[in-house]
């Protein structure tokens, strides 16, 4: 029986085998002919346009036949064929538009939701707690059900027709005309977004192998910090207990804030680690392991008590780092409007352009009330500030609450995941939603057990669920896992108000991904609230500012970190994991010199290039602190009005241009002022 379960796993997995790609493997599929059309062959259609049409909007007809020409390829026909199409497929009378974008909005929500739901099934295994992984996992979690989609629309020529009429509009456009324009224009725009390119199946299917292996890498790769030993030989932590880096190494180090005894040693040990894992001279026998004893300052490991020699990790994080660039590099050939992954990144996904974040960015990480703050932190302490102070925790209400309190507290209310899910209503309902509301968003959320540090899942499709993945120990629930599991309940909660209170399907979402990130960040800072600690400092309001602030100067520069490698990386794509480590630490270290050492202190340290999304979520980080931003202006934003009422209001808005939604959300742009000029406010008045 087993032999024909094994046979059966074989054939499945050669029959996908065709679009499972290996990345080094060379494809012999010919690539597209794109032949851009002639200008003159996209004026004569619309000569022939005008002639049939008196009342022609010449404006989006000729957008939309030099889109199309932009993708045309020679398996699409001469250009006689491209006339022919464009005429009998243009439509010029708005209700037959709106008919037809209807049809088209059913059934993308329909293929992408059935889509998603496979995709969701296939990949349970990476991404949920359980046992080995093995090659069936892998593989059948990187591949990707819908890399064909787009190529058959392209095929059948329902893309152009999409092109044709509801044509795509760029960030520029979008701030310049959306203010203006009504909820079904605005849908028409996002529908416009969805056949901007066209990238081959095979390309598609390399990105996602590349990244679920990078996604599987991040979520395998713990520090046992149970078996770290110091000089002395002495255990700091916690026997067994297991971090996952960056999220879990990062958070036991600022939970130790509030350890007086022990606290500041083992944050430097952490802070060791993380250079090590940076510098790729952590022991590879060390990671994910727990049989063995690891002193990370003198970088020896020990097994029953005698030392063994070891081999450092052999530049693997750098080498899945180059692996995403090659596979969405790959992509840039079909994509003429956004040629490098860096705009689509940007100008395409964020919606905001790289100068204006980096712009953002740097003038908040130079400005004065980094100083004055670092200077509170200080007396504070009351030592010097180290590198790993960027990751200060004590602005928050918890820092002076024990965290094994707390994990007493959430492993008792949280013995598993269904007991978290069955609280969500509850949760919903402490943060004053009705009990129908709550109810109503929270009947479409499923919890489980993550085997990473825990992420948000929405579904695609009215009728699915979002997931909310969290740690979760056999013991309970701890409270960085419920800390974690908060965050992501905020962006379950944006996810399925966005998905099914918005008045079409192709507004569905938020803006950008950082619109999504501030809804978790409030959720998440409201962790304490939801377990009944309540906080009465009167002052709470300037320690809000001051952490938000802090968390976005840690986030900024990491962020500045992420944008320079991938700007490195395309003026030298032939570079080795080797290089790529050398001046991904170069970068970092220059940075840190630049805005951090003179606050921080230690010249030319390495740390901020150990966030983990800079290896399995390529140009993301920037999205952090963009929340950050968006989560200060809401909540100044909030302050006196129905939490519940203001957040259904905001985010049924959907998928607006960034600065649009923040105007119809708060009354104003999303800028630095705000939270600068608050940070100031906070520094006066805490003196």
């Amino acid at each position: 029986m087993f032999m024909r379960i094994l046979a059966f796993i074989c054939f499945f997995i050669f029959l996908f085998g065709s679009a499972c790609t290996n990345l080094n493997q060379k494809s012999n599929k010919k690539p597209l002919s794109m032949i851009n059309l002639d200008k003159n062959i996209v004026q004569q259609t619309m000569d022939s346009l005008n002639a049939r049409y008196t009342d022609l909007d010449a404006e989006r007809a000729e957008k939309g036949l030099s889109q199309m020409a932009a993708l045309w390829t020679e398996e699409d026909g001469n250009p006689g064929a491209f006339i022919s199409f464009c005429l009998e497929n243009y439509v010029n009378e708005d209700g037959e538009r709106e008919t037809l974008f209807n049809s088209l909005s059913d059934k993308i929500e329909l293929i992408t939701g059935y889509f998603h739901k496979i995709d969701v099934g296939l990949k349970a295994p990476l991404h949920l707690a359980g046992g080995e992984l093995n090659v069936v996992d892998r593989e059948m979690g990187g591949y990707d059900v819908s890399a064909h989609f787009r190529e058959d629309m392209f095929t059948n020529k329902l893309a152009f027709t999409v092109i044709l009429n509801f044509p795509s509009y760029n960030l520029q456009e979008k701030q310049q005309l959306g203010e203006k324009w009504t909820g079904l224009q605005w849908a028409y725009a996002r529908m416009g977004d969805w056949f901007a390119s066209r990238i081959p199946a095979e390309i598609q299917q390399s990105v996602s192998n590349a990244l679920t292996t990078a996604d599987t890498y991040i979520s395998d790769y713990n520090i046992v910090v149970g078996s770290l030993r110091n000089d002395a030989g002495d255990t700091l932590f916690p026997e067994g207990l297991k971090l996952i880096s960056h999220w879990g190494l990062r958070d036991e180090l600022k939970s130790n804030y509030a350890d007086k005894t022990l606290g500041l040693e083992k944050q430097r040990l952490i802070y060791t680690v993380m250079k090590r894992i940076i510098n790729q001279e952590i022991p590879e026998r060390v990671v994910n392991k727990d049989d063995v004893q690891w002193n990370p300052v003198s970088n020896q490991v020990y097994e029953n008590g005698k030392e063994i020699q070891v081999t450092p990790e052999p530049d693997t994080r750098y080498k899945v780092f180059l692996n995403n660039f090659l596979a969405l590099k790959a992509e840039d050939l079909y994509t003429p409007s956004q040629p490098t992954y860096i705009q689509r990144a940007f100008d395409g996904n964020m919606e905001f352009s790289k100068e204006e974040v980096r712009d953002m960015f740097t003038r908040f990480i130079s400005s004065e009330q980094v100083k004055q703050v670092a200077g509170l932190i200080k007396q504070r302490l009351g030592r010097e500030l180290e590198p790993f102070d960027i990751w200060y925790d004590g602005f928050k209400s918890r820092s002076s609450i024990s965290e094994s309190d707390l994990t007493g507290k959430t492993s008792k209310l949280y013995p598993d995941a269904k007991y978290f899910e069955r609280d969500l209503p509850g949760i919903m309902n402490r943060l004053g939603f009705s009990a129908a509301e709550s109810q109503r968003i929270c009947d479409k959320v499923q919890v489980d057990a993550s085997r990473g540090a825990g992420h948000a899942w929405g579904a695609v499709m009215k009728g699915d669920k979002a997931r909310l993945r969290t740690r979760i120990p056999d013991s309970g629930m701890d409270y960085k896992g419920y800390n974690i599991a908060m965050h992501e309940f905020g962006h379950n909660v944006e996810q399925t108000i966005s998905l099914y209170d918005v008045d079409y399907y192709m507004m569905n979402g938020v803006p950008n991904t950082a619109f999504t990130e501030a809804l978790a960040f409030i959720f998440q800072k409201r962790d304490l609230e939801v377990l009944g600690i309540k906080g009465d400092n009167p002052q709470k309001d300037f320690f809000m500012a001051l952490d938000i602030f802090w968390g976005c100067y840690e986030i900024m520069g990491v962020s500045l970190v992420d944008m320079a490698a991938w700007e490195w990386l395309y003026a030298h794509p032939d570079a080795t994991p080797a290089q790529l480590k050398e001046n991904v630490i170069r970068i970092a270290r220059e940075i840190w010199n630049e805005y951090y050492a003179p606050v921080l202190g230690e010249k030319d340290s390495p740390i901020l290039a150990i966030y983990s999304h800079m290896i399995d979520n390529p140009l993301y980080l920037a999205n952090y602190p963009m929340g950050h931003l968006i989560e200060f202006q809401l909540e100044e934003h909030l302050k006196g009005k129905s939490f519940a009422t203001e957040v259904l209001r905001i985010y049924r808005m959907g998928r607006l241009a960034p600065q649009l939604w923040m105007k119809n959300a708060t009354g104003r742009e999303l800028s630095i002022e705000p939270m600068l000029q608050a940070v100031k406010n906070a520094v006066e008045n805490l003196k």
